[in-house]
């Protein structure tokens, strides 16, 4: 059912031309965000290559930086609701552009790693307070038309940004650091555009208690996974003691976070509303989306690049398709909901199409056709362009204005622990899949394994041709199945898009039944308490 709505004029509201005016901070800020995990995409192959890295690492640099972004998300998203939007979304600024800097000056891919897995702590906070931000300006009804303008610096961010990453790496007097020094300065100018420009109403609390053991069980928990999955099968068996132990550890400390966040007075993830059904039908599909997408995307700039030898720049502009198709959809498809006010039937058709492509590009090798490739790149943009942010947008319409931090963080919390599964759980399958691959042609070529010591490095620039073309085939041909594994994924989002029930957006930011209890609250806050 969707919430009541109300026509009653609520203090302090920001007119068109202010809005659009902090939308420009916020949505160059979300593209810096968004940029860093994918500028690297195409760049990673050299990257790692020069830092001498392996498979292995190549999956962590992106994993450390989502990782961290998950665990970190609630945290930025309850402190939303407790303390200054606007102070908050700077001071992620800050940890961005110092984590920027310090992943530029990386000696080692263990530096990297490290220098990407504090940056990806800004990265948490920015994802999650721009869209808090945004929802405490714009009614749900009016923000489908905005969310075009969203999806635009998405879909910039997806595939733009490792276009710019090729450029980078492949023009002399910059080189691959200037992939991470480059967000520095954009950063800095969002930073003096959201100070001028961002004006929102703080709600002033002295009794605020944050649920750090709740966050540190949560963050816990998650990396204890992700780090059996990257090392299972390749350092240990999966039926195993070391997996027993891990798995075990991981399931213990998410069921005591659980415990916890029940009984905590400000929980980070509140229960109350993860059970209500539209925020639980919209976490599953987030996760689902999440899983798929950062998964099997992130790959991309692999597949160009060592499966099919082009260069980075040619990788990126390669990835135009999927860059397209968000940004059409995204677009449409928000002005179409603003317009109609309902938004499952665009869900449940995005998540469709997600799958759809991923299907179609389950069967791609290194030899496949790049314009088939591009339609399936294609049609898993338009999926995420219809899905993505609509989910968001289902469960801010569906709770309080208090609560739309924690509720925003949330869908964002599983979205972004969706994808930092997807990249890792892929990450091992395609590792496992290309060692198989290598280690048989090796021999079907005569070549002992072990005398083929190059082949755990990405870089290919040190080995014979003949060992060139034998890793291009196996990372190719290998990319499919982990592309068959994000098609599977997806179809858990179909099923939790159908169960969605029709909803309608609310015209006001704040639910009309919530108006009497908040006279002292958000909706009243006096002149004073708007943050500056």
């Amino acid at each position: 059912m969707s919430a009541p709505t109300t026509t009653r004029a609520e203090p302090g509201a920001m007119s068109h031309r202010q809005i659009l005016e902090a939308l420009s901070g916020l949505l160059l800020v979300l593209f810096v965000a968004m940029s860093s995990a994918t500028i690297v995409s195409t760049a990673l192959p050299k990257i790692i290559g020069s830092l001498n890295g392996s498979q292995t690492q190549y999956t962590w640099v992106v994993t450390a930086t989502l990782l961290t972004a998950t665990a970190s998300t609630p945290i930025w998203g309850k402190l939303s609701d407790l303390f200054s939007k606007k102070l908050l979304i700077q001071v992620a600024i800050v940890v961005f552009v110092l984590g920027s800097i310090v992943a530029g000056l990386a000696q080692s891919a263990g530096q990297l790693i490290a220098a990407r897995a504090f940056q990806g702590i800004g990265v948490g906070g920015l994802q999650a307070l721009v869209q808090v931000a945004i929802a405490a300006m714009i009614p749900p009804r009016e923000r489908g038309r905005y969310n075009g303008y969203l999806g635009g610096v998405m879909a910039l961010a997806t595939v733009g940004g490792p276009l710019l990453g090729g450029l980078i790496v492949d023009t002399p007097w910059l080189g691959w650091r200037w992939c991470f020094f480059i967000g520095a300065p954009i950063a800095a100018i969002a930073l003096v555009v959201l100070q001028r420009t961002l004006h929102l109403v703080t709600i002033r609390r002295t009794d605020v208690k944050i649920d750090y053991a709740g966050a540190a069980l949560i963050a816990a928990g998650v990396s204890v996974l992700l780090i059996w999955v990257s090392f299972v099968d390749s350092s240990f068996a999966w039926v195993s003691w070391q997996s027993a132990a891990m798995v075990g550890a991981g399931l213990l400390l998410l069921a005591a976070a659980v415990w916890v966040e029940s009984r905590a007075a400000e929980p980070v993830v509140p229960l109350q509303i993860v059970r209500q059904r539209t925020t639980a039908l919209s976490i599953l599909a987030s996760l689902a989306v999440g899983m798929a997408m950062f998964g099997g995307s992130v790959f991309l700039g692999q597949y160009f690049q060592i499966g099919r030898g082009y260069s980075p720049t040619e990788a990126g502009l390669l990835t135009i398709p999927l860059m397209a198709g968000v940004l059409v959809s995204s677009t449409i498809s928000g002005r179409m909901i603003s317009n109609s006010g309902k938004i499952k039937p665009y869900i449940v058709a995005g998540t469709v199409v997600l799958v759809a492509g991923f299907a179609a590009l389950s069967v791609i090798d290194h030899q496949t056709p790049l314009w088939y490739v591009g339609i399936g790149m294609a049609l898993v943009g338009i999926g995420v362009g219809m899905s993505m942010q609509n989910l968001v947008l289902a469960v801010q319409n569906s709770v309080e204005l208090k609560d739309i931090g924690a509720a925003s963080s949330t869908v964002a919390f599983f979205r972004s622990l969706g994808g930092t599964i997807g990249v890792s759980v892929l990450g091992a399958v395609l590792a496992h899949r290309v060692t198989d691959s290598i280690t048989t042609q090796l021999a079907a070529a005569g070549v002992p394994a072990t005398s083929g010591g190059g082949t755990s490095s990405l870089n290919l620039a040190e080995l014979p041709p003949a060992m060139q073309n034998i890793i291009r085939a196996a990372y190719g041909d290998a990319t499919g199945h982990i592309f068959l594994i994000s098609a599977g994924i997806a179809v858990v989002g179909v099923i939790a898009a159908l169960l969605f029930r029709q909803i309608t957006l609310r015209t006001t930011i704040d639910l009309a039944k919530a108006m009497p209890e908040n006279d002292g609250d958000a909706a009243a806050v006096p002149a004073a308490a708007v943050s500056r």
